[in-house]
């Protein structure tokens, strides 16, 4: 282009032929130079050619760099028409006008083009000139792509155009940009426009490709026979528009039944109608690129809202089916007028305050069979009130209870649309007009139509996200155990995050499970991998680590246990864990672990925190390698931290940082357990880059005192049934707890005498925990566990584990290395 503009020759050309780039033609002999400027994003000139140095008298060093409207004014009065003046000058302006002012500003996205009269003071004269003013035509066309460059203008001389050639109708003059025989593309580019659409043969793609660099602007659309590019309105200003007419009206073309009149009215109603369809669309694309941002159901519902206010509407509600506000599955069946509809969104532009205590967010409702809300939701279909008369609003505030929302609705234009997705009506918008603005018409009811559909599916989404989150999150939850704040001797808090990239779902977990002996087993896993199977292989493992925790196998056996069972679940099986018994009364923690991050011990005595050293194993599933158990002694108020890698470990960072800060939030004072655990989750969750889910248990290990614990040996004699129901009797009204005497008298002699009868040796214990509960333990040395029975009438044996199993808050048994355990609780009284 530049090359055609920096020469400024003028060739003579056969008419119907093109010329070189950079040159405006018409259909007789000529050609003139174009003025070239490119304008960039910031509104500032790019590019300045050496025509328009020539046209604008502005050098190239000069305008380089400065703002294009200061260069191409557009600032100017538009001259009386002139009934007289020659054709063409009736639309001229002192400046370039409000059309090329809205490209420069960005507000048109499509080629615009126009005629002005500029007074240029420096510029280069030529033999026809007149002066200082000079009569231009110009051309706007916006430029898409990732350069800086936003808006291209074209300029030219429009009185050396009717200098070359009187006979020139300068309005239907447009810029050519010249097809080369010898251009190196065209070939190329005709032969692959048919690999883009298929039914174009290669002669029809040669035509399109010479349309397009002859004409030098696209072809926008065509169809099987005939294809039509799309083109500015090269006589642009609306005055010469009605000029053309009356030329048109005074013609041969003029219908004899019309009078000049009716050819203005019928145009202005098309070009009134071709801007009210542009606009619509406009707002339609806008709408669209405004809603949707969130999978958020709330978010996006008030994104949709606030889209239509106050430009499509003054006021907007919108009403969701329950089943969707409540993130349930798909709505089955029609509404009726027993379906409840849930306010979720309320925009307008009335004072603050107005509708909220008439209409409040959030208030669910039916609605009768008469209201056009009613008519709305049943046949998915948009219904237009023009106006809502005195009598309708009666109706419609009828069901809304002791409040009058006739002032707020009477007299105005309302519009019902449906929230529709895969023909079912989810929800349904009520858009008001004031009374002062215009009414709604039947283009705005296929605008309201249109957006709803498109709110409907962004709604869709949004509701089939919240419920799928919504199920796997139930999920999840019913996967995690409930575990009790306090167990034997230890205060326990926990915490679970989801995963916050690649789903809801995951394999960590948490558990705890109580032993013999006042003993907890403590219990963090994580399996490998995200979504269903990691959470279904998640349950299996944490079945099997409470069915292993109750047989009270040592720590190292029962990750060995695990290890071989998820060797024969499959090959995918992999998951760390870590293991710890914690024995109260011993004060000591036994401690294996299967490639899991190690657990931090903060001591009570100093507040200080250290990861313990432990033998890291290989992971679960790996097989054919031992676990270790360490024993580790512990005080009263030590706290045992254990915790996934989701929560330590960030991408791009070396997990020995999140290790340092969990050591370090794990030591920080607390008011409870809960405050210890959201004081790590803050420290460590508000680092960025978490994506995997987090299981976090902490357990405050406040052991158990001597004075609460009671102890005797008994021997195999049949008398010592009698002598264990003696001393428990005497140590509870020590402890004062003489209200649980009886029943506990009466249940320990049932389990001594069952030992006495089975035992192997002469070596029985008896102890008694006073904590939460009372726990009572019989221990013996045979391996056999006795089970609950149905004596009959005449049976001898059978009756003491039914005794037990009536009278006890719980009660259970258990093999240990040396034999059996028999336990129950009872609850303490209230004091």
């Amino acid at each position: 282009m530049e090359s055609g503009t920096s020469r400024g020759t003028e060739v003579d050309t056969p008419p119907g032929r093109t010329a070189a780039n950079g040159v405006a033609e018409h259909a007789g002999a000529g050609r003139v130079p174009l003025a070239v400027v490119a304008v960039d994003r910031d509104g500032l000139v790019s590019h300045w050619s050496t025509g328009a140095r020539r046209l604008f008298g502005v050098p190239k060093e000069d305008a380089v760099g400065r703002p294009a409207v200061d260069l191409l004014p557009v600032s100017g009065v538009l001259p009386e028409e002139d009934e007289t003046a020659p054709f063409g000058a009736y639309a001229a302006y002192d400046g370039f006008g409000p059309g090329l002012e809205s490209s420069l500003d960005g507000r048109h996205f499509y080629p615009a083009a126009g005629r002005a009269r500029l007074s240029v003071p420096g510029r280069e004269r030529a033999a026809h000139d007149g002066g200082d003013r000079v009569d231009v035509l110009w051309w706007a066309y916006p430029l898409v792509g990732p350069g800086r460059e936003r808006l291209l203008v074209l300029a030219a001389d429009a009185g050396a155009l009717r200098h070359a050639d009187d006979r020139v109708a300068v309005e239907r003059i447009a810029p050519a940009f010249a097809l080369h025989t010898d251009f190196p593309g065209a070939e190329e580019l005709a032969r692959r426009l048919p690999e883009i659409l298929p039914s174009m043969s290669v002669d029809e793609g040669a035509r399109i490709v010479a349309q397009v660099l002859e004409l030098g602007y696209p072809v926008m659309e065509f169809s099987q026979n005939d294809r039509v590019p799309v083109t500015p309105d090269w006589g642009v200003p609306r005055r010469a528009g009605r000029r053309a007419r009356r030329e048109r009206a005074a013609g041969s073309e003029a219908d004899p039944a019309l009078p000049r009149d009716a050819y203005d009215a019928q145009d202005e109603r098309e070009d009134l109608e071709y801007v009210a369809v542009r606009e619509r669309l406009e707002f339609l694309n806008e709408v669209s690129g405004r809603i949707g941002t969130s999978l958020d159901l709330s978010r996006t519902v008030l994104e949709v809202s606030r889209a239509v206010v106050p430009r499509f509407t003054d006021v907007a509600g919108t009403y969701l089916r329950e089943q969707v506000v409540a993130g349930e599955g798909f709505p089955d069946g029609v509404p009726d007028t027993t379906t409840l509809w849930h306010r979720v969104a309320l925009e307008h532009t009335d004072e603050p305050g107005r509708w909220d205590d008439v209409v409040p967010v959030g208030e669910a409702m039916p609605f009768p069979a008469h209201t056009p809300f009613f008519q709305c939701m049943t046949t998915g279909e948009p219904v237009l009130v023009p106006r809502i008369s005195a009598q309708l609003g009666h109706m419609i505030a009828a069901q809304f209870e002791k409040r009058d929302i006739r002032p707020l609705i009477t007299g105005r234009s309302m519009l019902v649309v449906p929230l529709k997705a895969r023909n079912v009506v989810l929800g349904f918008m009520v858009l008001l007009r004031h009374p002062e603005r215009v009414e709604f018409n039947d283009m705005d009811r296929v605008t309201g139509a249109e957006l709803a559909a498109r709110a409907g599916l962004v709604l869709d989404n949004a509701r089939m996200y919240t419920y799928q989150e919504s199920v796997a999150e139930t999920l999840q939850d019913s996967m995690l155990p409930q575990i009790a704040p306090r167990m034997a001797g230890c205060d326990i808090a926990t915490r679970y995050l989801p995963g916050t990239l690649l789903g809801r779902v995951g394999g960590d977990w948490f558990d705890s499970v109580k032993l013999p002996g006042s003993r907890t087993a403590l219990v963090v896993g994580d399996v490998m991998g995200h979504g269903l199977n990691s959470a279904a292989m998640m349950g299996q493992l944490r079945t099997a680590v409470q069915t292993m925790a109750a047989l009270d196998l040592p720590p190292a056996q029962l990750l060995r246990n695990l290890d071989d069972l998820a060797q024969r679940l499959g090959e995918h099986y992999l998951a760390t864990c870590v293991y710890a018994i914690y024995d109260p009364l011993a004060g000591e923690l036994q401690i294996a672990n299967a490639g899991h991050i190690p657990p931090v011990l903060v001591r009570a005595a100093d507040g200080h925190s250290d990861l313990l050293d432990l033998p890291t194993g290989a992971p679960i599933g790996v097989g054919g390698v031992p676990f270790e158990a360490v024993r580790v002694a512990v005080a009263p108020g030590d706290r045992l931290v254990m915790c996934t890698d989701g929560l330590v470990e960030v991408r791009g960072e070396d997990i020995g940082v999140g290790l340092a800060t969990l050591c370090e939030s794990a030591a920080h004072p607390a008011a409870s357990m809960d405050d210890a655990c959201d004081t790590i989750i803050r420290a460590l969750n508000t680092r960025g880059g978490r994506k995997d889910d987090v299981a976090l248990l902490m357990a405050r290990l406040n052991g158990i005192e001597p004075e609460d614990v009671a102890e005797w040996r008994l021997t195999s004699d049949p008398a010592e049934a009698r002598r264990a129901r003696a001393v428990v009797r005497e140590q509870l009204h020590e402890w004062g707890l003489r209200r649980l005497a009886d029943p506990a008298e009466l249940m320990v002699g049932e389990l001594v005498a069952n030992a006495v009868r089975h035992a192997r040796s002469r070596r029985i214990a008896l102890r008694l925990v006073r904590g939460d509960t009372l726990l009572c333990e019989v221990a013996d040395d045979d391996h056999t566990l006795p089970t609950l029975l149905s004596a009959g009438p005449g049976d001898e044996y059978g009756r003491g584990l039914r005794v037990v199993s009536t009278l006890a808050r719980e009660w259970g048994t258990s093999r240990t290395s040396g034999g059996k355990t028999v336990w129950f609780e009872l609850t303490l009284p209230r004091r």
